[in-house]
């Protein structure tokens, strides 16, 4: 089982467009992937309140694959630590018609284009993606996958890694809300 450990930053006035994010990621020596599309349906608990419990479900289809995502409960105060299992599926339809068979229902789609790189940092390989997520605008997420079993002072230093390639690329102000949360929040004002 794997922890991620995420930071996301929002592209504003406060921070650096994304060009100057890919110019600063090419001078660190990261590697560019191809751009992707991903639509996420999330989906709410029965009896249990997600929101509640920083959970998440999701059916991700990204490109041509699709993946069952389990999100767990926040570890760190800072970043976005948490277990995720991930699976991958053959029919994002047909693992719908099973959630919502045992009593999920759907709550919200993000969709978002993807532009990511990949970059040893400390120690750490790093993802660096910057999306544009419809509805919310431009941000920045880094992030980096650590075992289970490897205990806080792993996560702890995976998060500090972070923390100073946020620094390098002059991101400032981390936001902890979810792409979901972000949505609903915006809806509900």
């Amino acid at each position: 089982m794997t922890i991620e450990v995420e930071l996301k930053f929002p592209l504003d006035a406060d921070n650096p467009t994304a060009e100057e994010i890919i110019t600063r990621l090419e001078q660190l020596g990261s590697h560019a992937h191809p751009r992707r599309q991903q639509r996420d349906r999330y989906y709410a608990h029965p009896v249990r309140d997600f929101a509640a419990t920083d959970e998440a479900l999701r059916i991700r289809v990204s490109d041509s694959i699709t993946r069952l995502t389990y999100k767990g409960p926040l570890l760190d105060p800072v970043a976005k630590t948490r277990r995720e299992l991930e699976f991958e599926i053959a029919s994002s339809e047909q693992a719908a018609s099973l959630l919502e068979a045992l009593g999920f229902r759907p709550v919200r789609e993000v969709a978002k284009q993807r532009r990511p790189f990949v970059l040893v940092h400390d120690g750490h390989e790093i993802e660096v993606v910057i999306d544009e997520v419809e509805s919310l605008g431009t941000f920045v997420e880094l992030e980096t996958l650590i075992d289970e079993g490897d205990g806080e002072t792993e996560r702890t230093a995976a998060r500090n890694c972070l923390l100073a390639l946020a620094t390098e690329l002059g991101l400032s102000r981390s936001e902890r809300r979810s792409y979901l949360g972000l949505l609903l929040d915006r809806s509900e004002n």
